[in-house]
């Protein structure tokens, strides 16, 4: 047998998410070993303790070479776990998550062709966990950042632009404000730009760029977007905004030695069950895993699958304008993936 993949199964519509993605992996038959896990805040409300991520999940996590997490629900009162995507990506040091952000073929766009890369730094920042409640009316929080940390994530991103021979990234920052952490952080990304002489970078104050992202997406197509845990927190979910469905964003986050891959969409709580949702972030999600782990024809032949039965528009679900179910979305998919790996 294979590499082994951890398979978070989540919560809300997860689970049915999942076995989308299991249909299309079946159908391309990869030699891995899928591992099913739970965690995520269903199982915690059942179980309690102090994560949402049970014990024995954490053991194969640890043990896999790779992990697949389909949406999970994080609680947002106080003194609740951490989320599950925060808990691994600190606890394996997966400092950098990166989001693709592109249009499909055959889905109308009010702003044309998009195509650039999201990387954000995912261990630290306002993320760190550093908050405290000083008085019942005053609470603080400590926004962490590390040149370590800078400087890896800024050569994951020059890195990425090299490879897809792209000649600039854009820089989120608030530096003239908060000069020190955004200074650090200046600095790393100046630092390791010089390893890279054929790639520029421009800095945007945050402020500034959510608007040029609304205003004039197109001005950063080919570029790279690079920032700290919170500010790309939200510049990747606007820039998922600009695409016709957040359901067609698919991400990953890497270490040096291990990588989870996800949907960017959460767990639509209000949707499980219905067999609605679209599957195509979890199913792509699930291909780059493949990608990552040597699989790359498997993978490309999803991917080409996907983008064909969107641009066919004939069996996709109701957030691309059909009727289609999740589950037979998936399908179309998996039997087209097949056929293209026989050619």
């Amino acid at each position: 047998m294979g590499k082994k993949v951890a398979l978070i199964k989540g919560d809300g519509v997860g689970p049915e998410l999942t076995a989308c993605a299991l249909t299309v992996l079946d159908a391309v038959n990869p030699d891995i070993e899928l591992i099913p896990v739970e965690a995520g805040y269903e199982w915690w409300l059942q179980h309690g303790g102090p994560s949402l991520i049970p014990p024995r999940t954490w053991e194969i996590i640890k043990e896999a070479d790779a992990i697949i997490k389909a949406p999970t629900t994080t609680p947002a009162e106080p003194g609740a776990p951490r989320s599950v995507a925060v808990s691994i990506r600190q606890s394996l040091d997966l400092y950098a998550n990166i989001r693709p952000i592109r249009t499909f073929k055959g889905l109308p766009s009010p702003y044309g062709e998009l195509d650039f890369i999201c990387v954000r730094e995912t261990t630290e920042g306002l993320y760190s966990g550093i908050e405290h409640r000083l008085t019942p009316d005053v609470a603080i929080a400590v926004r962490k950042i590390t040149r370590r940390q800078s400087e890896r994530v800024a050569r994951k991103a020059f890195t990425l632009a090299r490879e897809k021979g792209w000649k600039k990234v854009i820089v989120v920052t608030k530096r003239n404000i908060m000069r020190e952490c955004d200074g650090i952080f200046i600095e790393s990304v100046d630092k390791i730009s010089k390893d890279f002489p054929e790639i520029t970078y421009e800095e945007y104050y945050i402020d500034n760029m959510a608007q040029q992202l609304v205003k004039n997406p197109d001005r950063f197509n080919q570029n790279v977007i690079l920032g700290t845990n919170l500010f790309m927190d939200i510049i990747s979910e606007e820039a998922a905004g600009l695409i016709a469905s957040i359901g067609m964003i698919y991400s990953g986050n890497f270490g040096d030695e291990k990588a989870m891959f996800e949907p960017a969409h959460g767990s639509a709580p209000k949707y499980k069950g219905q067999d609605k949702v679209n599957p195509t972030a979890t199913i792509l999600s699930a291909a780059w895993a493949l990608e990552y782990l040597g699989e790359k024809e498997k993978a490309r032949a999803i991917f080409q699958a996907t983008e064909d039965v969107i641009a066919e528009g004939k069996v996709v679900t109701y957030d691309l304008k059909g009727n289609a179910k999740s589950s037979e979305m998936a399908r179309a998919i998996a039997e087209r993936a097949a056929k293209l790996l026989k050619r």
